[in-house]
């Protein structure tokens, strides 16, 4: 999988932007910080994932004095070419064109075309809390198989009515209707808990080696569910709502569930999120998501379009040089941005400087 071109129009700082990267290998932006790096790799992202991974609205994304965005491509997949069109308002929903058709969700182009983005916000993965890993191990789900995105919002949306009926309840007793929506959160709970857990045993061997690759020991990724059973989730599921069930009628909160679940991230034997070295836990962050970029791979046949910005700026200049290698070694084409001339990795292929939204190629 290739971006053939890519075009922006008043995205962020980009008034217009046109570029052509060469076919495979791995490309670097350089230039000071707040010149447009990291809008152009996020104009990019938003394209293939008709979201960006810095902001959850977007009208920070529509550059300052104009209405509207857009972001403009051309993707080559094992299957043919794919043009995306996408027109971000500054606010209400993107519409968005696939070889020149209107399409509404965004599954419908995210199993055509498949890019993983790192930056680094990223670190809060492997240090925040843990609504922050299943945030990533969610993302890594949709990278995974797009078309699983119903799982993650059939929960959602069970989890939110029952929520909403324990919160309005105020007499004794368990709330009418209760048990429908029991039901329903095992039964969408039940669904998400197997995706996630599939999804863990995809990305952490790959994640793991590339950790390994620059540490000399591995990363443990293991899934650690708010409940498991090996032989009937369901009816543990059933079991535990049942003995928390006052718990929640007094907290008027559903406390049993995926929304609760954990990703355990380890280095040394010891917890990532406590015991890791910021180089640890930055190398652990861009590791996770060299390993999902990795498993999407294997699952369609193709790399992804990997997308890294600030990849350097935790790492000590060895793993620098290890990081740089790995990257243009991997296949496929691969966008990095870096701030410093002196980080701009060897083995480079192609390189960009960006000045105040503008961004030339270097002539080799």
């Amino acid at each position: 999988m290739r971006l053939a071109w890519v075009e922006l129009r008043d995205f962020r700082n980009h008034a217009h932007t046109r570029i052509d990267p060469v076919p495979d290998g791995l490309i670097v932006t350089v230039g000071p910080n707040g010149e447009g790096k990291t809008n152009l790799l996020e104009g990019i992202c938003y394209l293939f994932t008709l979201s960006s991974p810095r902001v959850s609205l977007s009208g920070p994304l529509v550059r300052d004095g104009a209405e509207v965005a857009y972001s403009r491509g051309e993707v080559e997949t094992l299957d043919g070419r794919v043009l995306v069109e996408v027109e971000v308002p500054t606010k209400g929903a993107s519409r968005v064109k696939v070889n020149r058709s209107p399409v509404r969700r965004r599954r419908d182009l995210r199993r055509q075309v498949r890019a993983v983005f790192f930056g680094p916000d990223d670190l809060d993965v492997v240090r925040g809390d843990p609504s922050q890993r299943r945030r990533f191990l969610d993302e890594a789900l949709v990278a995974l198989w797009p078309l699983k995105e119903s799982v993650l919002t059939g929960y959602d949306r069970a989890l939110r009515q029952r929520n909403r009926l324990l919160k309005e309840w105020d007499r004794p007793g368990v709330p009418a209707g209760m048990e429908a929506w029991d039901a329903e959160l095992i039964q969408a709970g039940t669904a998400l808990i197997r995706v996630r857990a599939d999804t863990i045993d995809r990305l952490a061997p790959p994640a793991s080696e590339e950790f390994e690759a620059l540490a000399g020991y591995g990363l443990a990724c293991a899934y650690a569910p708010n409940l498991w059973s090996e032989d009937d989730l369901e009816g543990a599921f059933r079991a535990r709502i049942e003995e928390r069930r006052p718990d929640e009628l007094a907290r008027r909160s559903s406390l049993v569930g995926p929304h609760r679940d954990e990703v355990d991230l380890a280095v040394r034997d010891l917890g990532a999120r406590a015991f890791a070295s910021h180089g640890e836990a930055w190398a652990a962050a861009l590791c996770l998501r060299l390993g999902l970029a990795t498993a999407v791979e294997r699952e369609i046949g193709e790399p992804p379009i990997l997308l890294v910005d600030d990849p350097f700026s935790a790492l000590d200049p060895r793993r620098r040089d290890q990081i740089g290698e790995r990257l243009a070694g991997r296949g496929g084409q691969v966008l990095i941005s870096v701030a410093d001339e002196a980080d701009v990795p060897n083995a480079a292929y192609a390189t960009w400087d960006v000045r105040g939204g503008s961004v030339t190629p270097r002539v080799a």
